[in-house]
């Protein structure tokens, strides 16, 4: 029996026709006046899908808003412009504030047991710069980027090959694309829901330029490639279509926003894009606000100059420690700001490199006795009452209860303080001799010394370390701290050169079933407890290694058995056995989590939640919040 599950966007729950969307009876923001009398731009009514997706706001508790208005928002690296792609959270299917899905740049979508979806386009659906969005680019995208072996060596992403090899792809009419796996594809709408999004489409008719089989002139490609600073065109059409970092300002798009400033520069300017899909149940077209500006700073500026009032709206870039000082803000400027729960696994956790290059410290790594002591020996209450006024929970990384996957047993996996039992399991691993200085000694004579490394974003890491630091003396290991820059830190990890890192938890700790349990297994190289199997899975065994421990390796055969059922409880039974595992095993050393995110906005920024989930995934921190609905109400 098939299961077909249809989903259906547009005008479904919405109060205006799309009659009077396109009889020129709602007002054009200001801010596209002038292209608007020139003749340069053309009316609402022709620039949106015949059937818009209708937003209705008093629906979902939010007002309807006003057009206008600049946000200022700090980022600390030019590659944080990406954070613009994910707050604008335009996606084909994404995810409401319930974390359920819904089509967004598309009118409908089919899926007939994970394993067949059919994707129906907006008729009249526009790219940014006014020129048709149909499924000749999906085609394009598909015959001419993901199937050339030069732009994808690499045979296309693993949401698209789960079980080895690529879908059929079908291009039905100029509205309807297909994808059909001969097993089940469970991961494929989560990805396309994600604050990264797998991309399976692209601007065909911009992007052809920098294409060898559709750039006739060979001239022309020497030049490009010369201007853009690359040596092979393969290498050109790569940077001017990567669309998660919009650094091309002339790519077309479907985000609310449109970067308009070319690289480098310490100021990046997005203006609204005239062909966004979305209006309000006014006939508004959304986004309410025109442009944001996006300053350059160092990291570790970022909340000292929110808290001096030259941001709008700031959500990155500062922690809870920064909460005070930003609270203290709201009394000097026309600021205010809230605390939404984090949605991680943990908001500190501790990941053992159980590939680290230290052949000594590698084994005991991979021993799940020493696991359980360094966490048995941490003493979270302190931590939580020191670092977060006891406002967080104490917890291993794991999902929330937030989550319909919670069970209380994950969260209680060795996370009591309990000093004598860490002893014991200490004793028990033959770390039995120790120094003048009471430091166990390793089986090579070696002080037990145990460098955690950071990325040095955050003080409340470096806080943090120094509790532990004496929690595990008293068991008598030694720990050092190091700092390094992110990318630093990055590659160190993946080089085997860490031994221990302090990160965040499980990225999404509020999931569903439908949901990957990706995160919970070896599957990314940026997985700081095992980056040479996560590399190993990640390029489908061409690099690194393979996991030889039996129950990382285990992890990874439960995500495949989860990837080949269409069967929602099924998925379920083996989330839960993804999460005992992961949990018993400490993979991740977690210690607290459900801990809070300060969240600055300008007082008269209206829509935004007073309190939230946060997180990268699912919620793409503000995007499934819907910024294009923010908008300032003048006093």
């Amino acid at each position: 029996m098939v299961t077909r599950r249809t989903f259906l966007g547009g005008l479904v729950g919405a109060a205006i026709a799309p009659a009077v969307l396109r009889a020129g009876q709602v007002g054009e923001p200001e801010f596209l006046k002038e292209r608007l009398t020139s003749g340069s731009l053309p009316p609402m009514a022709e620039r949106i899908p015949l059937r818009p997706r209708i937003v209705n706001l008093k629906e979902m508790g939010l007002e309807p808003g006003a057009y206008g208005g600049t946000v200022r928002t700090i980022i600390g690296s030019q590659r944080d412009i990406r954070f613009m792609t994910i707050y604008g959270y335009s996606r084909l299917v994404g995810y409401n504030k319930h974390l359920q899905f819904q089509p967004d740049i598309l009118a409908g979508f089919q899926s007939e047991d994970d394993t067949v979806f059919t994707f129906t386009l907006r008729e009249g659906h526009k790219w940014s710069d006014g020129q048709p969005f149909t499924a000749d680019d999906f085609r394009y995208w598909w015959e001419d980027v993901i199937l050339n072996d030069k732009l994808t060596p690499g045979g296309g992403a693993l949401e698209l090959r789960p079980h080895g090899s690529l879908p059929r792809f079908e291009m039905l009419d100029p509205l309807t694309v297909r994808y059909s796996w001969e097993k089940p594809n469970p991961m494929f709408l989560p990805t396309l829901a994600g604050p990264q999004p797998l991309v399976i489409f692209g601007p065909g008719h911009y992007l052809k330029q920098f294409h060898k089989k559709f750039q006739p002139d060979q001239a022309k490609m020497d030049e490009l490639m010369k201007t853009y600073r690359v040596k092979k065109w393969q290498d050109l059409h790569i940077k001017m279509a990567r669309s998660y970092r919009p650094e091309n300002p002339n790519l077309p798009t479907l985000d609310p926003w449109r970067n308009t400033t070319a690289l480098p520069s310490e100021q990046f300017v997005f203006e609204r894009n005239p062909f966004f899909h979305r209006v309000d149940e006014t006939g508004r077209q959304l986004p309410y606000l025109d442009r944001f500006i996006l300053n350059v700073s160092s990291s570790s500026i970022i909340a000292a100059k929110a808290g001096a009032g030259e941001a709008d709206l700031q959500v990155t870039g500062i922690d809870f420690n920064d909460y005070t000082f930003l609270k203290e803000a709201e009394k000097r400027f026309p600021v205010k700001v809230n605390l939404w729960k984090l949605a991680r696994g943990s908001r500190i956790t501790l990941l053992p490199n159980l590939n680290c290059a230290d052949e000594v410290w590698r084994g005991l790594f991979r021993d799940v006795r020493l696991r359980r002591a360094l966490s048995l020996a941490i003493d979270r209450h302190e931590i939580n009452m020191v670092a977060f006024y006891g406002l967080g929970t104490p917890s291993a990384d794991t999902v929330l209860p937030d989550s319909p996957l919670f069970k209380q047993e994950y969260a209680d996996a060795f996370v009591k303080f309990d000093p004598d039992e860490a002893n014991r399991l200490l004793d028990e691993l033959g770390l039995t001799k120790r120094g003048n200085d009471g430091i166990r000694l390793l089986p090579d004579g070696r002080r037990a010394e145990i460098t955690v490394e950071t990325a040095g974003e955050s003080n409340l890491d470096t806080d943090v370390l120094e509790l532990v630091h004496d929690h595990w003396a008293n068991i008598g290991l030694a720990l050092y701290t190091r700092t390094s820059q992110r990318d630093v830190f990055r590659n160190r990890a993946m080089s085997g050169s860490i031994m221990m890192s302090i990160w965040y938890g499980l990225d999404n700790g509020v999931p569903t079933a439908d949901m990957s349990p990706s995160g919970l297994a070896p599957t990314l190289d940026d997985q700081l407890q095992w980056p040479l199997w996560g590399m190993h899975y990640l390029s489908a065994g061409q690099e690194g290694v393979a996991p030889d421990l039996p129950e990382a390796a285990q992890l990874v055969e439960l995500l495949s058995q989860w990837g080949s059922t269409a069967k929602f409880e099924e998925r379920q039974v083996i989330w839960h056995k993804m999460l005992s595992l992961y949990t018993q095993q400490v993979f991740s050393i977690g210690l607290i989590n459900s801990t809070l995110q300060p969240i600055l906005r300008a007082a008269k920024m209206q829509n935004l939640p007073e309190r939230a989930l946060y997180g990268f995934d699912p919620t793409s921190y503000l995007g499934v919040y819907m910024p294009d609905a923010f908008w300032y109400k003048e006093a």
